[in-house]
């Protein structure tokens, strides 16, 4: 969503000066901001926590890091032209709506006109997902490719998509909650809050196993022999550290994990026959233990021909992914305002002809 009116006006006033971008990156513990160039270089960086309260308080620690942006350019004799924005969950392009699930309050919440109202600056949004393959495709591992997905396994598991050079939104914008793609025929009551693929293999389940894989094994941390393992670190680290030593527990735990792992990236390769899979988020940094034995394994479970031609890689931009992403498809939208009152316009028709074939 963005204003044409604001667009407008913003580029009548970049006549004078350089402009450069503004990317907001809203997490559910962490807000990230940043100035890009129009070539999509960070020039600047800032963060916060995501206030836990969330609703307007929330939607406030935007404010101020779009006011710290815009006093950051100032300083360097920079225009924000424009500020890109992503959340983690779904974004309704026609109304400014924003449903967030990790922040408070932000169900349905009216994100873009409540930033209208506080800032003089043209806004857009998108999900956390559309910002992460945007950037890499922009500006990372998957620099100027049409098809390609970007696979985000931090705490959940997200999929952002390009297909033909387009980004896939789906009906609802739910397009790519790769989540929820079912992969064992047993159906446990954990699938109906996150989907199958995310309770099996996400960032959330895999601390949760280390966690009970710690309280299982107490001998691997008795003060009375030698400790193999330090029990103070993260719990996940710890069953990695494990899984490497090849204590048996902990490798079936991981192994598991893999396993999912290479056949959730398998369907997406069977489906979508990208040129290449970008793999990101947290989970992906132990890459002996989950990156390495997917990028070997999913072609057990892919179409063969399409398992032959996509390439599958490790993040190239990390975090850094949602604030170019951000960049880039605001940088669109200045470029070419029209066609959001375009978009406007084709949105209001659907909504026409659904409401008139109810009748």
């Amino acid at each position: 969503m963005a204003d044409v009116k604001s667009l407008t006006r913003t580029k009548k006033r970049m006549k004078d000066k350089t402009l450069v971008l503004g990317a907001i990156d809203i997490g559910g513990t962490k807000i990230a901001s940043g100035l890009v160039s129009t070539s999509g270089r960070l020039l600047f960086q800032a963060h916060l926590e995501t206030p836990e309260a969330g609703g307007i308080e929330a939607a406030e620690a935007v404010v101020s890091l779009v006011l710290q942006l815009q006093a950051e350019a100032r300083k360097r004799q920079l225009e924000v032209g424009a500020i890109g924005l992503c959340v983690p969950g779904l974004v309704n392009p026609a109304s400014g709506l924003v449903w967030a699930p990790n922040i408070k309050d932000w169900k349905d919440f009216r994100l873009l006109p409540y930033l209208q109202k506080k800032l003089d600056c043209p806004f857009s949004a998108v999900s956390d997902r559309t910002a992460y393959v945007e950037g890499e495709a922009w500006r990372g591992a998957a620099r100027g490719k049409k098809n390609v997905i970007y696979l985000a396994v931090g705490t959940g598991i997200g999929a952002g998509i390009i297909v033909d050079g387009r980004v896939i939104h789906g009906q609802s914008d739910l397009a790519g909650a790769a989540g929820w793609l079912a992969l064992n025929p047993e159906f446990k009551a954990s699938y109906q809050k996150t989907g199958c693929f995310e309770a099996e293999a996400g960032g959330r389940a895999l601390y949760q196993q280390s966690k009970e894989f710690i309280r299982q094994h107490p001998e691997l941390f008795s003060r009375r022999q030698r400790c193999q393992f330090e029990p103070a670190k993260n719990p996940v680290e710890v069953l990695c550290e494990a899984a490497r030593a090849g204590q048996p527990e902990a490798v079936k735990i991981v192994s598991k994990i893999q396993n999912f792992l290479a056949m959730g990236v398998a369907n997406l390769v069977s489906l979508f026959n990208p040129e290449m899979i970008v793999l990101g988020g947290g989970l992906f940094k132990s890459a002996d233990l989950f990156f390495e034995p997917v990028k070997k394994n999913f072609k057990l479970w892919a179409q063969p021909l399409a398992a032959k031609e996509v390439e599958i890689v490790l993040s190239s931009l990390g975090q850094e992914a949602a604030l170019l992403g951000c960049a880039r498809l605001v940088l669109s939208l200045l470029n070419d305002p029209e066609q959001v009152g375009e978009d406007r316009k084709r949105k209001k028709s659907d909504r026409k002809e659904k409401y008139l074939s109810r009748r």
